[in-house]
């Protein structure tokens, strides 16, 4: 695919809701949301539902080309619920296009394909590539670890649970390297998008798929901002929102950095890193005093590597600047991610992450 922002399709309708109220809107929302063809708009048909949020709903569909072509995409359909009027809807969705368009120029390995944003009265739409895979927080989760004990042979369960998942405090918990691997990849993403000027905003569990090929892709930029401008509504979740972002700071690129460290603690400790019922105060509170912490809730294997820890501190530091610079620095630089990664191979530790990944993905069917 040539990589030039000409191809980026962005159909925008010249004002679908001026005079429209926004219960017109929504009742073509949910008009389409009921239907399971989307020819209208993207090819697309045998639609499924396989997540929705706060932004709107998720489908796996088929777009169909000449010949018999079939292709699985995703489609996510954004929603008027949350907005006061239909023309608000329209002016951020002309925000979420203009970011989208930047963000399919990228074209990066690790990040989510956007192949369109459409409009069909009033109603957009974003197609992207289908990942095949799993998100994180299906990984973590006491059901994958039963399935993994149930469909694999006893040897590669006692691989797999040596080097790749194991039992922790409430959920699952990721082995060091392989988690460190999840957030290089995460990372190399973060990197690319920050480049660009765009934040991704919404780092959490279930925006990192790791596919069936053993790479990790950050997907969903829905909620993804671009730095240079000002205003815009924002989209986020508060357990992985950094503590500036719960102030009412910008989603800037430390702040997803924070987010992903959030996610690291998580995959490391076998437990969530904050109380999702505690409340407003005490979770603000809870992400300022996490860095002095984290030996409490990191396992023993985990609290032996010094250079594991402070990654982990410096991800999640309260303060923004205590923070590594940049999403590159905290891949590449001298106490980075790599650099655990490293250690681990001088030490003979080290194993093919990326394919123990894939063969366990496989096995799982």
């Amino acid at each position: 695919m040539e990589s030039t922002r000409s191809h980026n399709s962005v159909h925008r309708s010249a004002s679908p809701t001026i005079g429209r109220t926004n219960s017109d809107l929504l009742a073509r929302y949910r008009a389409v949301l009921s239907e399971r063809d989307m020819s209208w708009a993207t090819r697309c048909h045998d639609l499924r539902v396989v997540g929705q949020g706060g932004q709107g709903v998720v489908f796996l569909a088929s777009q169909e080309g000449a010949d018999g072509f079939t292709l699985p995409v995703a489609l996510k359909v954004f929603s008027p619920e949350s907005y006061r009027t239909a023309g608000a809807y329209e002016e951020d969705m002309v925000r979420v296009a203009a970011v989208a368009a930047r963000v399919a120029a990228v074209q990066h390995e690790n990040l989510v394909a956007v192949h369109d944003f459409v409009s069909h009265d009033g109603v957009r739409v974003m197609r992207m590539e289908w990942v095949d895979g799993y998100d994180l927080r299906q990984v973590l989760t006491r059901e994958m670890l039963a399935r993994t004990r149930d469909k694999l042979e006893p040897a590669h369960l006692k691989y797999v649970e040596d080097v790749v998942l194991s039992d922790g405090p409430t959920q699952p918990r990721v082995k060091p390297g392989v988690a460190i691997h999840i957030v290089r990849d995460c990372l190399a993403a973060l990197a690319a998008l920050h480049r660009e000027g765009i934040t991704h905003g919404d780092i959490k569990p279930s925006n990192v798929m790791l596919k069936r090929t053993g790479a990790a892709k950050l997907v969903d930029i829905g909620s993804a901002v671009d730095v240079r401008l000002a205003g815009g509504r924002r989209v986020w979740s508060p357990l992985y929102a950094a503590p500036e972002v719960l102030d009412g700071g910008a989603v800037t690129p430390l702040a997803d950095l924070a987010s992903l460290g959030y996610v690291l603690v998580e995959m490391l400790s076998g437990q969530p890193p904050f109380d999702g019922g505690a409340g407003y105060a005490a979770l603000r509170d809870a992400k300022r005093t996490l860095e002095h912490r984290i030996r409490d809730l990191l396992p023993a294997e985990v609290v032996a590597s010094d250079l594991l820890v402070g990654l982990c501190r410096r991800l999640v530091a309260a303060d923004p600047e205590k923070r590594f610079p940049d999403a590159e620095a905290a891949d590449l630089g001298r106490r980075g991610a790599g650099a655990f990664h490293r250690q681990l191979v001088k030490g003979d530790l080290a194993s093919e992450y990326g394919n123990d990944l894939r063969v366990w993905l496989d096995a799982l069917g």
